[in-house]
């Protein structure tokens, strides 16, 4: 137990000083909006009252992961999960795959609200699309897993995709793939030709997964103090591009060492997610104020439509309009979160476009942005 207890600190540290990197390290990851993230599909046993009450509760503990970025332990959590049923707007029985699901959809303003009331951060639908390359090492043998292998570690990172709300692609591994990078390049985790090949997917962060039974697994020696290892182990490591668009520096893992493959699998997914969740967790009690210009409203019907364009990114609790000078329209914007979530939800749209002035004051000079309505 002692020595579970000092590999546990020592894991919790080290993922303490990936996150801090992870701020350090230049960081270009724009994202996706992702839906679904109020509702939750669970097994179910049975229909019976019983079955079904489990069933409700295990669905609101997903969509709690899935918002809060992460398993939440607070007091106000654990009680909005025992009175379940104020949180439920609507659920229906279904069947997939021979098993009994329950389909359940929960009040968005009243979960928002609860994160509210418990000062915790919420991970709003602006979330990055990330670039699984996994590679797998069975002996002298070595394969990429593409998203239709017959191995089953596919499903492992749909299912983990889908709780987490992190939006996960594996490469198809066609000819193009095929021709765009090798197997080494993968295995010694080269960030060009990695990044290049990832960027037919329009993934924002890459990561390279190694599962492995042999070069990867620590050498047996009784010095090393691990109650993980065993005869025929596994070893797993990862490292994470936070730009699949150009050669940035890398983050590596340490070494997780087990037997069970899914086990290790998911931990390493959950490790990715906690340093990507740093990034994009909206704060919902530190909102702060922002100003945007759109420089080309002409008619009460522009205004209406970007004023409810900007009340829908999940970066904007509130929109204001402030002043007006000819076709120029100004909104001061009360953000959850940074500025930069705000930018990555706009790049999302086409429908505001970003101005750059070549003449504009120098860097570390404030300006207000300049945004023209794309009027389609």
């Amino acid at each position: 137990m002692k020595h579970m207890l000092i590999l546990s600190m020592f894991r919790n540290i080290f993922r303490n000083c990936l996150i801090f990197l992870f701020f350090v390290l230049p960081l270009n990851i724009s994202a996706i909006e992702v839906g679904n993230l109020y509702s939750a599909k669970v097994a179910v046993a049975s229909q019976s009252n019983d079955d079904r009450n489990q069933a409700l509760q295990n669905a609101l503990r997903a969509v709690l992961v899935k918002i809060g970025g992460k398993e939440i332990e607070h007091p106000l959590i654990t009680q909005a999960i025992k009175n379940y049923n104020n949180y439920v707007t609507q659920y229906q029985y279904i069947r997939s795959k021979d098993k009994a699901l329950l389909n359940v959809a929960f009040d968005e303003d009243k979960i928002n609200q609860l994160f509210k009331e418990s000062d915790l951060a919420i991970w709003g639908r602006l979330r990055p699309q990330v670039m699984v390359w996994l590679i797998e090492e069975n002996g002298f043998k070595r394969e990429i897993i593409s998203s239709t292998s017959n191995s089953l570690l596919p499903n492992v990172i749909n299912d983990f995709s889908q709780l987490r709300g992190l939006p996960l692609v594996m490469p198809i591994m066609d000819l193009t793939d095929l021709t765009a990078l090798t197997l080494s390049d993968v295995w010694g985790r080269f960030s060009q030709p990695v990044a290049q090949a990832s960027a037919r997917y329009m993934a924002e962060a890459v990561v390279v997964i190694r599962v492995s039974n042999s070069s990867l697994v620590a050498a047996e020696d009784d010095t090393v103090d691990c109650p993980l290892c065993q005869e025929n182990s596994l070893a797993v490591d990862w490292s994470l591009m936070t730009d699949a668009q150009s050669e940035h520096a890398q983050i590596f893992s340490e070494q997780y060492l087990g037997d069970n493959i899914d086990a290790l699998l998911i931990t390493a997914l959950s490790d990715i997610t906690d340093i990507i969740y740093q990034q994009y967790a909206l704060s919902t009690t530190n909102s702060n104020e922002f100003q945007v210009d759109v420089a080309n409203i002409a008619s009460l019907a522009e205004l209406i439509a970007v004023s409810e364009f900007l009340k829908e990114l999940s970066a904007v609790q509130s929109v204001q309009l402030i002043s007006v000078q000819g076709t120029n329209r100004r909104f001061k914007l009360s953000l959850i979160g940074s500025q930069q979530a705000l930018f990555a939800s706009l790049k999302l749209s086409e429908q505001l476009n970003r101005y750059i002035d070549p003449l504009a004051a120098p860097e570390g000079i404030e300006q207000v942005p300049v945004f023209y309505w794309s009027k389609k």
